[in-house]
């Protein structure tokens, strides 16, 4: 999903503060630095993006956090912090924390092989003597990819749809009627399986496992679903209970009927264009809908973790989460030095390093793009949520310079 997403991030020159910070303050008294920030991102926007959100927080919480634009343009209906939207790809660092809780619980083991747990076998044609392990799933050196299969698959219609009217140009997922649904255990079956109705050899590269670093949403998927096997509960039920309680995270869920419609933002397929509402069989990979509050306190969480002082994880954990897992051998390709925001640039426990020392993950899917970061040295995170897809190279510039402002501001709000 990402993939497009990180193609066009390499056109950009994005500078970055390198300011340290001091200590944390109450921001009572920062109105207007708030206010200065507020304009900054309204001048940025140009009517690029329908509704927009951003967060700026720290260990102890909220910075900054304002909604733009519309959640629905037709109502008027203001985007806000409290309006919900699917985050993409951001999803996946859930799998990260959801991984280290099952190893906490000795559920299972990261360096275990896949098919210790799976009910059908999973192993690269091209190279059969070699095991696939949860921690290659986790760091994407499994050699597992994504084929048209998964594009053409895995994103179902919410609702019954005759025909779609609206254009959807520049979307290379298709949208599938909802009855064409199916459980996670099958879609991975069919896709992975020599059994399987749409297995073949593409899946796999021609790379051993452990070599090479290679994106993937259908691998990330196959290890959301040995925590389903180990835990004998499904993944949005292990998270919920494990991350999304405990952070008072109640407004968020994997689903549509699990959170509060009305809240729900339309997505636009461009500023004028709605899409429908879709979501995912492979709902790990990328189908968390949630908002600035809810998605704040966990980002709050992820700095308190890397800082020693999490609440989710024990600080064993926390520290195998963050652990910088690649070397530059492992990627086939050279890598962007100047990209604040390529999270392919090394690879925790399904937590993204940028070059520019931040930690976290972007996201994007018909109608959405999403950025949640941190930055390791002033341990200060931000967010950005878009619901209109970025259709050009002034919307990508747009959407990322309204990024680094946070950034910039991120130090004023602390000094």
């Amino acid at each position: 999903m990402n993939k497009i997403l990180l193609l066009l991030l390499g056109f950009l020159l994005i500078t970055s503060c390198k300011q340290k910070p001091k200590t944390a303050k109450e921001i009572s008294d920062r109105q207007p630095i708030k206010d200065s920030l507020t304009i900054e991102i309204n001048k940025l926007n140009k009517n690029y993006f329908n509704g927009l959100g951003v967060a700026i927080v720290d260990s102890t919480g909220f910075l900054y956090k304002k909604g733009f634009g519309f959640a629905d343009v037709k109502s008027k209906k203001p985007y806000t912090e409290n309006t919900l939207q699917p985050i993409a790809s951001v999803s996946k660092t859930f799998i990260g924390l959801a991984l280290m809780k099952a190893q906490e619980k000795g559920l299972l083991h990261l360096d275990d092989p896949v098919n210790k747990y799976l009910p059908f076998k999973v192993q690269n044609p091209h190279f059969p003597d070699i095991d696939i392990t949860i921690r290659q799933l986790a760091i994407h050196t499994s050699s597992i990819i994504d084929t048209e299969n998964y594009m053409s698959k895995s994103y179902i219609l919410k609702d019954k749809i005759d025909s779609l009217s609206m254009k959807l140009e520049n979307i290379p997922q298709s949208f599938n009627p909802n009855h064409t649904k199916i459980t996670l255990s099958e879609f991975l079956k069919n896709y992975l399986s020599t059994n399987g109705k749409w297995y073949h050899k593409n899946a796999f590269t021609k790379n051993k496992p452990s070599q090479f670093f290679e994106y993937t949403n259908v691998g990330a998927t196959l290890c959301a679903y040995i925590i389903e096997i180990v835990s004998n509960t499904s993944y949005a039920d292990f998270t919920t209970e494990h991350i999304l309680k405990p952070l008072q995270m109640s407004n968020s869920g994997w689903s549509y009927r699990t959170v509060n419609f009305e809240n729900v933002s339309t997505l636009y397929s461009d500023i004028e264009n709605e899409l429908p509402y879709y979501s995912l069989i492979t709902y790990p990979d990328g189908g968390f809908i949630t908002n600035l509050n809810d998605l704040g306190k966990y980002l709050t969480e992820l700095i308190k973790g890397y800082s020693g002082n999490g609440t989710i994880l024990t600080q064993k954990s926390y520290k195998q989460l963050f652990k910088i897992q690649l070397t530059g051998e492992n990627f086939a390709e050279k890598r962007d030095k100047t990209n604040p925001y390529d999270d392919e640039y090394n690879s925790g426990i399904f937590m993204g390093f940028s070059s520019f020392n931040n930690i976290g993950h972007t996201g994007g899917d018909p109608g959405v793009s999403t950025l949640m970061f941190f930055n390791q040295k002033n341990k200060i995170g931000r967010i950005l949520f878009v619901n209109t897809n970025i259709q050009n190279q002034d919307g990508f510039n747009s959407y990322f310079g309204i990024m680094n402002k946070l950034d910039e501001y991120s130090n004023k709000l602390i000094e």
